[in-house]
């Protein structure tokens, strides 16, 4: 600037053309050269965002796949209850209690959604340019699912039945000795086995007897598990439903 304001004095045009047009080019070439830092800039934070994205989606795919087998021996204990009830197979009043406190099981996490609360909190879901990948985002943390299949186990009637007949000792020999056994993530070996082990009170005989007795007794045990078996099936139909939506968008 300063050679240019000097050429001017001394009229030298050719110095003030020469001058002119490095000024220019200097300003342009300041200007793109941030710009291409902004962009790698915005480059990154897109790669960084996307890794974490694909990471929660995996574990919201792993832990729905879980929750699908989870379901399927929560089932299987319903029909075994059921089974016990109509008298269509043989079953000790222990092997009834724990099936019969399996069918009233569910299982819940707290979703991983950090990464998809602050791209849309911050306006910047723009930054994921893969289009698959921000549907099966979209569709995973926008989709009420797993939250309404939670509730419905929650507020069962079969569920109230079952806590309100048995008795405190019984429910926390079966929580202690016969519940949930939560597999680590992506451990797909341990799903076969998070409710469908053997197990046993270690209960006095007539503890187990009483208890098992108290909740024949109930007269909507029959109905309210049936409904809970058709309601399990349901929920296992949504999430197979789900689960083929998400592979078939990838």
């Amino acid at each position: 600037m300063r050679r240019l304001t000097q050429s001017l004095k001394e009229q030298n045009w050719t110095a003030i053309a020469i001058e002119f047009v490095l000024l220019v080019l200097g300003v342009f070439l300041g200007i793109q050269v941030g710009n291409w830092n902004q962009e790698r800039e915005l480059r990154a934070k897109a790669d960084t965002f996307s890794a974490r994205l694909r990471e929660d989606l995996r574990r919201e795919l792993w832990f729905e796949r879980a929750l699908i087998e989870y379901s399927r021996q929560v089932r299987r204990n319903a029909e075994l209850t059921l089974a016990a009830l109509y008298g269509r197979e043989p079953s000790t009043d222990e092997q009834f209690l724990v099936s019969a406190y399996r069918a009233t099981q569910y299982m819940y996490a707290n979703q991983h959604r950090a990464t998809f609360d602050e791209l849309v909190s911050t306006g910047s879901m723009d930054l994921i340019t893969d289009s698959a990948l921000r549907g099966i985002a979209n569709a995973t943390f926008m989709n009420p699912l797993i939250d309404k299949i939670r509730d419905r186990s929650i507020d069962s009637e079969y569920r109230k039945l079952f806590r309100e007949s048995v008795s405190f000792e019984v429910q926390n020999a079966l929580t202690a000795r016969c519940g949930d056994r939560p597999p680590r993530a992506y451990d797909y070996a341990a799903l076969a086995h998070m409710l469908d082990y053997p197990c046993t009170l270690g209960l006095p005989e007539a503890a187990i007897r009483d208890a098992a007795a108290a909740l024949r007794a109930q007269p909507r045990l029959v109905p309210a598990l049936q409904l809970r078996h058709a309601d399990i099936g349901t929920a296992i139909s949504d999430l197979s439903l789900d689960m083929d939506r998400k592979a078939r968008a990838r």
